[in-house]
């Protein structure tokens, strides 16, 4: 069988209901795109009958790739895998659900041909409930943009599109799948949003919900710093350990005189009190800050890890190639 060009990646879990439904609007795809191209499906843990269908399928339809996880790993996880295992050239994500359009995909390859990297959808008419999952989205859009600098109006969308080479040095865990766009930015990527078509969900149970919300806030938390500080921690520690050490000397100075021009008791004294807590909070940042670069050092030295094991895969002859790249020390664009 001829190589893929394209790999169509989706992450599924408990979608039986989903199942044939999506098969037959990626093979309606895959004719629009009129190139090679395979369809690497992974189960996230489903219990419902979901892997036992998709077999069904695989053994009809080779282009069909099955990979079966050993348990529930999370959406993040399970689109690592689906990457790892991705030989094509280019790269789509989307969900499982059908609220994503497979049909936008030749206009999303078009764009990647067309010299961009990384194209990612913008569910601009979205069909969600308001409060539950729009709202949350829009502000978490607006805090992210403001934080990352990285202008975007909607990160959560699955439906994208990403040469391959790029893909596949991503490190996703958490809910990191979220700032593919921002990741492969950092990494010097060319990115476009483009407007894509969403549908309501006609079957199944989401599996989003507000307390997801706090979680992308926190791996938020994580980009900014991995935008700013990765490379060189000391910059961010340093600096606030700098300035605890000039609160510590100007307490300090402020206590000496008291005691020298004033006579004042400083037992007890606040300043001294702060003079001491200061001078031991700059230690402890510069230390955070030296151990951060010994550990980026590290990270940068060591082979790639994998944050999921694979139970058994269909349709595959060979291991997923793991590209070992070593990340640029450069400061992120």
């Amino acid at each position: 069988m001829e190589a893929p060009y394209v790999s169509l990646v989706i992450p599924v879990m408990n979608e039986i209901e989903n199942v044939r439904p999506l098969y037959d609007a990626l093979v309606k795809a895959i004719e629009a795109i009129g190139r090679p191209t395979e369809m690497v499906l992974v189960d996230d843990g489903s219990t419902d009958g979901t892997v036992e269908s998709l077999e069904e399928i695989a053994a009809e339809d080779p282009r069909l790739k099955l990979i079966v996880l050993r348990r529930n790993y999370g959406q993040t996880a399970a689109m690592k895998a689906g990457i790892d295992f991705a030989s094509g050239e280019i790269i789509v994500t989307l969900d499982g659900d059908l609220q994503n359009d497979p049909s936008d995909i030749p206009m999303m390859i078009e764009h990647i041909e067309n010299g961009y990297d990384l194209v990612h959808g913008w569910r601009r008419n979205r069909q969600d409930t308001f409060l539950t999952r729009k709202l949350p989205s829009r502000c978490a859009n607006w805090l992210i943009s403001r934080s990352t600098g990285f202008p975007i109006h909607d990160l959560g969308c699955t439906l994208k599109a990403i040469r391959a080479d790029i893909a596949k040095e991503l490190e996703l865990y958490g809910e990191m799948h979220r700032f593919i766009p921002i990741l492969a930015h950092m990494r010097g990527a060319r990115c476009i949003e483009v407007v894509t078509k969403h549908h309501a969900r006609v079957a199944g149970q989401t599996k989003y919900g507000l307390g997801r919300t706090f979680r992308v806030v926190l791996d938020l938390m994580t980009v900014s710093y991995l935008q700013r500080y990765f490379a060189s921690p000391m910059k961010l520690f340093g600096m606030v350990g700098l300035l605890s050490a000039m609160i510590s000397v100007a307490a300090g100075l402020g206590a000496g005189a008291m005691k020298l021009f004033a006579s004042v008791d400083l037992t007890g004294n606040p300043l001294l009190w702060l003079t001491m807590l200061a001078g031991i909070a700059s230690i402890q940042f510069f230390s955070l800050g030296l151990l951060g670069e010994v550990n980026a050092r590290i990270y940068y030295a060591q082979e790639g890890r994998r944050n999921y094991t694979v139970r058994r895969t269909l349709n595959y002859g060979l291991a997923p190639r793991v590209l070992n790249t070593e990340p640029s020390r450069s400061k992120a664009a």
